[in-house]
């Protein structure tokens, strides 16, 4: 059950974050779009309703989440490099799944996760060590380094990717 909800494992930053483990992290975040675009961009319709195990989201619902869940962190990196230790809000991502909008054409979120990871890759190669420290408060987990959020989202669109691998596989799809 545990392989089935975390395929890759968890996410474990480092307890020193590395120049080079930032910069393999953005660069996770730059191929991140493609590789996903390779994963699904040709699927019917039918295989974008399978599902990674029981009760899963489908593999329409993961595409539509990666993109609103990367857009809530760009938000959150301008957050805290334009302002001091931001709160930013939560949002329920089971909720957020369940609407409308996570029922529209793939392509749509595809179309808009490479454009925002291009901004966001943008932004995030030009800072510096002291606006990587930066951080802004989550409600639920503390302060979170911006350094650190890098290395969670690079994580996090792979993490999903192995869910909509595993998806295919259960489904017979997928080798």
């Amino acid at each position: 059950m545990e392989n089935e909800r975390y395929p890759i494992g968890q996410f474990l930053c480092p307890k020193v974050v590395s120049k080079e483990n930032v910069q393999g992290w953005i660069e996770e975040l730059k191929t991140f779009p493609q590789k996903l675009k390779e994963s699904v961009g040709n699927l019917e319709d039918k295989a974008l309703s399978y599902t990674y195990r029981e009760n899963s989201w489908t593999i329409r619902q993961l595409v539509h989440h990666l993109v609103d869940s990367h857009m809530n962190s760009y938000i959150r990196f301008k957050l805290a490099l334009t302002e001091d230790q931001p709160t930013i809000k939560p949002y329920q991502e089971d909720k957020w799944a369940e609407l409308v909008d996570s029922t529209m054409p793939i392509m749509v979120s595809l179309t808009l996760l490479e454009s925002l990871h291009k901004r966001w890759t943008c932004l995030l190669e030009t800072l510096t060590d002291e606006q990587l420290k930066r951080t802004f408060i989550h409600p639920e987990s503390g302060a979170v380094s911006l350094e650190k959020n890098i290395g969670i989202y690079a994580w996090h669109g792979n993490h999903h990717l192995a869910h909509i691998h595993q998806a295919l596989k259960r489904a017979g799809d997928f080798s």
